[in-house]
């Protein structure tokens, strides 16, 4: 049963027992972490509602909790615990949220939630589940997005599942049926739909955000070509008449476009799309006429991906990966972005602005894990308003810092270092590194489980931004396509010679490791760069004709992959790039881990490296999780990951040879 009760969250931010002092972060803690997500500001600004959760290890899940705090006391008191909690958002009276949850079924629904109490109520019942929610202005009207039906079978033909293969993943097991715009009266009702045909508002990959115009009477929405993965790319922002449903495209373009947003007089969208219409490119922020025109990239000079955004009187707050922190700056037409001092704050995962100008973070420091912060306004200094990872905090943390370098070919880069809590700059440390997956995305100084982990047992720990990650502006994220594992091998190895120079690195000790891209990573450097006395490679995407041909991404143009392997003269060079071409190679004992049912990256890449290496004799072991995801999904299975993988490294790297 799980600990967490509606009555103790004041007690867990108030009383939380400091560990001792000498205490340090391993394995048995990873049950105590607490995470903060999707903070919602309510309009007046009094109060912030957000999501909490804690693991359940007796059950091994994670159970999720609605909570709010009154800004004018800092009390946090629950609101609900329904199953599968998700997108809460208030409705206007500030009283009242709508969120997301699980039924019966187990399909996902809206339900109303009053913070007075009572029951919930709930405003959907769809057969397929719902996937995204918007409240209407006047919080009168809920637009919602579902999957269309199953076709009906009737008589023997209930048998008959065989299905067309388009632009798939090799684990698709029926055909993808495209998600169309719905509303219903919040108070209830029969919904009505908006949308329809091939052109989907999702796919397997993801959803895109709802937007309101101010006056309630047009939506706008992201399509893609098909619900088909392969095609989550060629997406296009469309506007909806909430009356009628007609659509039509706003710009014309087809690159890439997503997450909409109508300025406060409703005459302009803005949303987010890849730079110069190129996905291998970074995510800038667009503008076009809401009745319909070319839009216009106006962040451009600020040259990072962006990954939020939000209106703020006549310009935006925007976000994303800068350095080793997450930035986030005050955008206005025509001046250079103003970057927000965020104090302590060197990562937010999810962010909100309230209609008063107030901010929410969901957030975390080098040496506390996530909580939840307010700012009072764009210029206001972050004040952190619970206390629900106390514990771990306490705990004697190893020191993160960032350290940046320059690769063999003049190329600049960084990343992270986090030393063991007893850290002595005379002595000579063992080296792991921890390399991010994506490609995109980036290492930063906010606290990290594994980096933790492996520090508390004596290990200093790189975590290194190769190109491709997204931190350094769009030219280091682009220096990825000419080439996939040359290029940021270039960058990581440099990154460890940084370090060596340092002078507390026994060189003879350095070990490799990360899981998706960081395991691709992994193989390749091993294949590369001999003298890693250790590896872990996780969810190795080892072989980029098999991540075109099988992934659920497949033939979606991103980073490294820009087009097909068969065409163009592209074979040789995709061979050249996979870590797998350079597996003979390979003589360092390698732990591989993987989820049998994963779609991103499948399984039999795994099965190659191992037959590989046991082949030859090199030292090897290989777990796999019967789980159908890209990572293990739950707390009991990420412990044995984080497990085996200290052991494997703690084992090669005790001592000296």
């Amino acid at each position: 049963m799980s600990v967490f009760r509606s009555g103790a969250v004041i007690v867990a931010l108030g009383l939380a027992t400091a560990a001792p002092a000498e205490s340090r972060f391993g394995l048995e803690h990873l049950r105590q972490l607490v995470r903060i997500s999707e903070p919602q500001v309510a309009p007046r600004g009094d109060r912030v509602a957000f999501l909490v959760t804690r693991v359940d290890e007796d059950e091994n899940r994670y159970e999720t909790e609605l909570a709010v705090v009154e800004m004018a006391t800092r009390a946090v008191r629950s609101v609900s615990r329904l199953p599968g909690l998700a997108s809460p958002r208030w409705l206007p009276d500030g009283a009242r949220l709508v969120a997301l949850a699980t039924d019966g079924t187990g399909q996902s629904q809206a339900f109303a939630l009053d913070l007075a109490g009572g029951a919930p109520r709930r405003i959907t019942n769809v057969a397929g589940g719902v996937e995204q929610i918007a409240l209407g202005p006047d919080g009168a009207r809920l637009a919602f997005i579902a999957p269309d039906p199953a076709p009906e079978r009737t008589g023997v033909e209930r048998w008959n599942d065989g299905f067309v293969v388009g632009r798939d993943g090799y684990r698709t097991m029926a055909a993808p049926r495209p998600s169309h715009l719905w509303l219903v009266p919040v108070e209830g009702g029969v919904p009505r739909r908006l949308t329809s045909g091939a052109a989907s508002l999702s796919t397997s990959l993801g959803t895109s955000p709802i937007a309101w115009s101010p006056d309630g009477r047009t939506l706008a929405i992201r399509r893609t070509l098909s619900a088909h993965s392969g095609d989550a790319g060629t997406s296009w922002i469309e506007s909806v008449d909430a009356a009628t449903g007609a659509a039509r495209a706003v710009t014309g373009g087809r690159a890439g476009e997503g997450h909409p947003a109508f300025s406060a007089d409703g005459a302009t969208i803005a949303y987010l799309a890849s730079r110069d219409g190129d996905p291998a490119n970074g995510d800038e922020l667009h503008v076009a006429p809401s009745a319909g025109g070319p839009g216009r990239a106006v962040s451009r000079g600020l040259d990072r991906s962006l990954g939020w955004f939000f209106h703020a009187g006549s310009g935006f707050l925007v976000g994303g990966n800068d350095h080793t922190r997450v930035g986030l700056w005050a955008l206005a037409p025509d001046a250079a972005a103003r970057p927000l001092e965020l104090g302590p704050v060197v990562e937010f995962t999810d962010v909100d602005r309230g209609p008063t100008g107030a901010i929410a973070l969901a957030g975390s420091e080098a040496g506390r894990p996530s909580e939840l912060y307010f700012m009072a306004s764009a210029d206001a200094a972050p004040v952190r308003l619970t206390d629900f990872n106390a514990p771990v905090a306490a705990l004697a943390l190893g020191r993160s810092e960032a350290l940046r370098w320059t690769s063999s070919d003049g190329v600049a880069a960084d990343g992270v270092l986090t030393f063991p809590p007893d850290f002595d700059a005379k002595r000579r440390w063992p080296l792991v590194l921890y390399i991010h997956g994506g490609p995109t995305g980036s290492s930063n100084e906010s606290f990290s489980e594994l980096a933790q982990l492996l520090a508390a047992r004596g290990f200093v720990v790189l975590q290194p931004n190769y190109r491709g990650s997204d931190n350094l502006g769009n030219a280091f994220q682009r220096g990825i396509v000419t080439g996939a594992g040359s290029g940021p091998g270039r960058d990581v190895i440099a990154g460890v010679e940084a370090v060596k120079r340092l002078g507390y690195v026994d060189a003879d000790r350095v070990a490799v490791s990360g899981w998706s891209y960081g395991g691709f990573m992994t193989v390749w450097m091993l294949g590369h760069y001999p003298g890693f006395r250790a590896a872990v490679a996780g969810a190795a995407a080892l072989d980029l004709v098999d991540m075109y041909a099988l992934s659920d991404l497949n033939v979606m143009p991103r980073h490294a992959i820009t087009g097909s392997p068969w065409t163009e003269g592209r074979e040789a060079a995709y061979r050249e790039e996979s870590p797998l071409t350079n597996v003979t190679k390979i003589d360092t004992p390698t732990l591989i881990l993987s989820c049998v049912g994963d779609s991103r990256v499948a399984v039999t890449q795994s099965y190659k490296l191992f037959r590989a290496l046991e082949d030859r004799e090199v030292e090897t072991q290989f777990v796999a999780y019967p789980c159908s995801t890209h990572l293990p999904p739950d707390p009991v299975r990420q412990r044995d990951v984080y497990a085996r993988w200290i052991a494997w490294l703690e084992t090669r790297l005790a001592a000296p040879r």
